[in-house]
């Protein structure tokens, strides 16, 4: 897979126009077929590049593999929950999401649900329709005063926090990433969930939906409570147990529940949306005109400039990829990647431990990219049928093959200005560097053997080492060249190590037949960089 040679894009679902009409100015193919069915999507995201998706399609691992060119997967959304991450990542296809699209619609969505929980306001809007006039039945409870649990303090929980401040409410939270510190600059006492519980009036969730994050108010913390806790859940069905849930409303542990989100949509179990206190809505966190014309054009903008090669944004999959993108760094990936595959070639084995070293202070956070460029040369031309750098670290791994990065400022001269590159098979004496001059990638040294010219890593390449005392090798593969019909484009040959010279010829087209040169030279290797 050729990252940014898209062509073909698939909107499975329904978005705002604006994302068709993005993708298409990018010069992208669009096919918009909302409401496919399982099969129907097996059969149509075959020949395509690209899928959109909001939250009803279920990229499965089935799907993924019945997609024989996709490189990327766009959630107009924030969750990514209902594609198979790994998968995906394992297949070398990247997923994409808009984070911050539905945040204000999602907030604003969880601040009318409090609103209507201490109001009654559904219920009593339903009895009027009835035709009751019911005061007494529908007796609230002022916002002022009490106190909320935002768990979860990303975009979304910031801003239910900031909002529900304004009506007098105190705020406190939890978060494993943000810390106290952060979230007290928007009004949120951070504190232990343990200490969480019996303090608050109203919990409003979130979360992304994790292992971690399942059933997080279940039978044990509605018993912490106290009696009466409103919850709001406008994030992933799952959060809160059900279960639990309706037993805490049966008992009156649980004073009432706004749910715009299910385990199971939409819910067959009707037990909670039939409840009295119980507030739902069909997901409609996202659901307003302006976040759906924003997550359409902030996806769209973000595929069609991952296909012209601009840049890469809202990755969940592949962040390091967002660096590569930068035209600098470009050149350094392919050298990366090119001395993965020299010295997994030289030394003859796929398994281990390498270390890869960055020189010079322009590659100071160049690690995260190289790491898995490095990775991927070492995998290629292996029994995997595509490694990127989206599946590179993953499939390294599996492969039994560990790649970790040094960086150091100081770099030898000649290369200061630009820096360099080293990798190395760890326990062998196998270690290949290079650097970048203008946009090309270049050998600088292979297993202590130093280029006084560096020798470019492209196209064709034929590597050898033979004694420094005999030169047939050289007129043995000109004449080899001259036979098939081929140009030797360059050459570049190593100092003396040990009375041996390595050579780097670079050639117009691979030689079928290495037969005539082997007998003269110690080891010979042909590679397609």
């Amino acid at each position: 897979m050729a990252l940014g040679k898209l062509q073909k894009v698939l909107i499975s679902e329904s978005l705002d126009p604006c994302c068709r009409e993005i993708l298409q100015a990018g010069g992208l193919q669009v096919q918009e077929k909302p409401g496919l069915s399982k099969e129907e999507l097996l059969r149509e995201i075959r020949d395509c590049d690209g899928l959109i998706v909001r939250s009803a399609t279920k990229v499965t691992a089935e799907v993924l593999e019945a997609a024989e060119r996709l490189q990327v997967v766009g959630r107009a959304g924030t969750g990514v929950d209902n594609v198979d991450v790994e998968a995906a990542t394992r297949k070398g296809v990247l997923v994409m999401n808009t984070p911050t699209g539905n945040s204000l619609s999602a907030a604003e969505l969880t601040c009318g649900m409090i609103l209507c929980l201490a109001r009654q306001i559904p219920q009593a809007a339903a009895s009027m329709k009835e035709g009751k006039w019911d005061r007494k039945k529908y007796m609230g409870m002022e916002l002022n005063g009490k106190t909320l649990a935002v768990l979860g303090l990303g975009r979304i929980g910031r801003e239910v926090a900031t909002r529900m401040q304004a009506f007098g409410m105190k705020t406190i939270g939890y978060d494993p990433i943000i810390t106290p510190d952060v979230s007290a600059t928007f009004g949120v006492e951070q504190l232990p969930l343990e200490q969480i519980w019996p303090r608050c009036d109203f919990i409003t969730v979130h979360t992304p939906l994790l292992p971690s994050t399942t059933g997080l108010l279940n039978d044990s913390t509605f018993a912490k409570c106290r009696r009466g806790v409103q919850v709001v859940n406008c994030a992933r069905g799952g959060i809160v147990d059900e279960g639990a849930l309706l037993r805490a409303l049966q008992s009156g542990q649980c004073g009432g529940a706004a749910l715009d989100v299910f385990t199971q949509e939409p819910p067959k179990d009707r037990d909670l949306v039939n409840h009295p206190n119980v507030i739902s809505c069909p997901h409609l966190g996202a659901s307003t005109r302006e976040a759906q014309s924003r997550c359409g054009k902030e996806i769209a903008m973000q595929i069609v400039d991952m296909a012209t090669g601009k840049g890469l944004t809202g990755v969940v999959n592949g962040q390091a990829l967002s660096k590569a993108f930068a035209p600098q760094t470009k050149p350094w990936i392919t050298l990366a990647r090119a001395l993965g595959t020299v010295l997994c070639t030289v030394g003859k084995q796929v398994q281990g431990s390498v270390q890869v070293c960055t020189l010079g202070t322009p590659l100071k956070e160049a690690g995260s990219y190289l790491t898995p460029a490095v990775a991927a040369g070492m995998l290629a031309g292996g029994t995997q049928k595509e490694v990127t750098l989206v599946n590179a670290t993953l499939l390294a791994q599996e492969a039994g093959l560990k790649v970790t990065t040094t960086h150091s400022d100081v770099v030898p001269e000649p290369d200061s200005s630009t820096g360099l590159v080293q990798v190395s098979l760890q326990g062998t004496p196998h270690q290949v560097t290079g650097t970048v001059q203008g946009s090309t990638p270049v050998l600088r040294q292979i297993n202590g053997a130093t280029f006084k010219q560096p020798a470019p890593l492209s196209g064709p390449v034929l590597i050898y080492r033979a004694k420094a005392s005999d030169t047939s090798a050289l007129a043995t593969l000109t004449g080899l060249l001259s036979k098939a019909g081929g140009q030797l484009l360059s050459y570049h040959s190593s100092s003396t190590v040990a009375g041996e010279q390595w050579s780097v010829a670079g050639l117009s087209a691979p030689l079928s037949n290495l037969g005539e040169l082997k007998p003269r030279v110690t080891e010979v290797f042909q590679l397609h960089l």
